[in-house]
């Protein structure tokens, strides 16, 4: 079971040629230890593996394909570091298996279960925790679905059919991920990060995958490499509203955000 009795960093290692983000890409082994050595060092709670890449329009590789991509990533981090909370990010039942084998404990699902019907069956054996994430369509259609009559009710209702799906498929530890930039425009992000807190009203913990996303770039006019700031901001409040892990490509920045959210709530001020 994943305790999050504070506020957790899930660091990003994308074994996948085409993420949004290139410093964020890894395929030699050696770059991904020292990558991951590094995150470790400053402090990430956990390390995300993904193979397959999820920003808008992506085009989806196979389960073959995305296991030789994560498994001996995973391999590797498992034994170089063993105490390491590793979480694979995806779709797959058949990759979350052979993840978990490999040496993952925990599985991040964009699709939330509604990519391969098996997935959460298979996490309920596996006994690991599962992070359940609201998207519709696929990466490579979900902006064209970016229409609601009312977003949060929506995503809230969402969430509920599919904590009784896990709890039905005997899924423990579920946290769940409201998806920002999965099927939501700029303006429905911020919207979404304004009123997180409905979410809490679940009780189960939320994750917050807001890093060097567009609604930080294109809302300042910058590049995506010049995004580091505006996702420290969108973080802060995000922990702020109750979020309980931030998905991040900079971890030292995260855990200094993560810091600071936690001596103001301290405070009793907020």
């Amino acid at each position: 079971m994943l305790v999050v009795d504070k506020p957790l960093v899930m660091g990003i290692l994308n074994a996948t040629p085409d993420s949004f983000y290139s410093e964020s890409r890894f395929n030699d082994i050696d770059k991904v230890l020292l990558q991951a050595e590094r995150m470790i060092s400053e402090g990430a709670d956990i390390i995300d593996v993904g193979g397959q890449s999820t920003r808008p329009g992506s085009i989806e590789i196979s389960a073959e394909e995305e296991s030789d991509r994560v498994l001996a990533i995973i391999g590797h981090l498992q034994s170089r570091f063993p105490q390491l909370i590793i979480s694979v990010d995806t779709f797959f039942s058949k990759v979350a298996l052979e993840a978990v084998t490999e040496g993952a404990s925990m599985v991040n699902d964009i699709s939330g279960g509604g990519r391969d019907a098996n997935m959460m069956t298979t996490i309920g054996k596996l006994n690991v925790p599962y992070v359940c994430m609201h998207m519709k369509g696929t990466p490579e259609t979900m902006q064209q679905h970016a229409e609601y009559e009312n977003m949060e009710l929506e995503i809230l209702d969402y969430f509920v059919r599919k904590i009784d799906s896990c709890r039905k498929a005997g899924i423990k530890d579920v946290i769940i991920d409201p998806g920002f930039g999965f099927a939501k425009t700029i303006d429905q992000n911020f919207q979404l990060l304004q009123n997180l807190s409905i979410f809490k009203t679940l009780n189960v913990p939320i994750l917050c995958g807001l890093s060097r996303k567009s609604t930080v770039y294109k809302t300042l006019g910058i590049s995506v490499d010049e995004a580091l700031n505006g996702t420290t901001v969108l973080n802060t409040i995000a922990l702020m509203n109750g979020a309980n892990i931030i998905r991040v490509h900079d971890v030292k920045e995260a855990k200094q955000a993560v810091a600071l959210v936690n001596y103001v709530k301290a405070s009793n001020v907020y």
